[in-house]
């Protein structure tokens, strides 16, 4: 079968690899579509420290079972449609046992620390499989993931009716906040320097968009969410929040970065603010959400190529290109 592998930081290329036969309870997915993430950029470039290498990446991903292995899940057949939760928790370190698996300390996923899904195949835990509907598309199917990160981040930050946000990024991960804040009842303020990605938000129902948080203007806003993991724009974005407010960092940071904050403005203006990590018992409500079509995913899937493309699908991730791309295996067909 193909798959695009990174051999090494800085080395990527698609190739062939044996079919991946079923381990006990691991059942093997067609794909039928795997949308390249931030994530995948910062492995390619040896910026995610829990990834070895070399590794097939891809961890937002759907597609068809077409072998299950022994002990599989009984409900579980061949010719089902699932989206595939990525994660890999333990079980029994203490935040699991907290029922905090997102913070594992043995944490792991598909396509980040054990391959996935940037290939015709992939075996993967059938307990991490969810049906979706015929009516939902591979590609579709696909944002199931990255949906199930942003219900966990509002869960995390909370939302209530009339509520003003301000959300800095407007790629994949800002337009489906977007689309949850305001099915939550927030009036949406979206700050990005892409003007094509500023559009859609507008055609999303932002209330305001612009091309700095500074173009906003002073908010005074009850809650801001970063998306985008830059330190200058977590630290333009704290600005705006008013007194009582919160601010939820959920894009991806270096390890390395810091961010300018005033402990007294925390401590006088009584401000919270919460971290959001992956996944945590949101992915089925998230598939739930993204099939009684509570969130529109036309307008963020943007670009579809072949494996074959996959170079060229993370020069466009990293160039800032349209909205979601995703790579199709079937399209390396013909």
């Amino acid at each position: 079968m193909r798959v695009a592998t990174i051999e090494r930081p800085g080395e990527v290329r698609t190739g062939e690899r044996a079919y991946p036969s079923p381990t006990p309870g691991q059942v093997v997915v067609r794909v039928g579509a795997c949308g390249v993430c931030g994530t995948d950029l910062h492995i390619a470039d040896g910026e995610f420290p829990p990834s070895p290498y070399p590794l097939v990446p891809g961890h937002e991903f759907s597609g068809e079972i077409v072998e299950t292995g022994p002990g599989a899940t009984a409900d579980l057949r061949v010719g089902d449609r699932v989206a595939v939760d990525p994660s890999l928790f333990c079980g029994f370190c203490d935040a699991c046992s907290a029922g905090r698996g997102n913070l594992c300390a043995n944490w792991g996923a598909i396509g980040d620390t054990v391959d996935g899904a940037f290939a015709e195949y992939v075996s993967v835990p059938a307990v991490n499989c969810h049906r979706i509907p015929e009516s939902m598309s591979f590609r579709e199917g696909a944002l199931v993931e990255p949906l199930s990160c942003a219900v966990h981040g509002l869960r995390r930050v909370g939302v209530s009716p009339g509520e003003d946000f301000l959300l800095v990024g407007a790629g994949t991960m800002g337009l489906l906040l977007q689309q949850l804040l305001q099915r939550g009842g927030a009036r949406v303020a979206v700050a990005d320097r892409n003007t094509e990605r500023l559009a859609v938000a507008e055609s999303l129902g932002a209330r305001a968009t612009a091309t700095s948080v500074a173009e906003l203007g002073a908010l005074g806003v009850d809650a801001a969410v970063d998306a985008t993991g830059a330190p200058a724009a977590i630290e333009a974005a704290l600005a705006t929040v008013r007194r009582g407010g919160r601010f939820l960092v959920f894009g991806v940071a270096p390890e390395e970065a810091r961010v300018s904050v005033s402990p007294f403005r925390l401590y006088n203006d009584e401000i919270t603010i919460v971290g959001s990590m992956a996944v945590l018992h949101s992915f089925r409500v998230a598939r739930d959400l993204l099939a009684a079509g509570a969130v529109d995913p036309a307008p963020l899937l943007t670009h579809a190529l072949p494996l074959a493309r996959f170079p060229e699908a993370l020069d466009l991730m990293r160039a800032g290109a349209g909205v979601k791309i995703q790579v199709v295996p079937e399209l390396t067909k013909g």
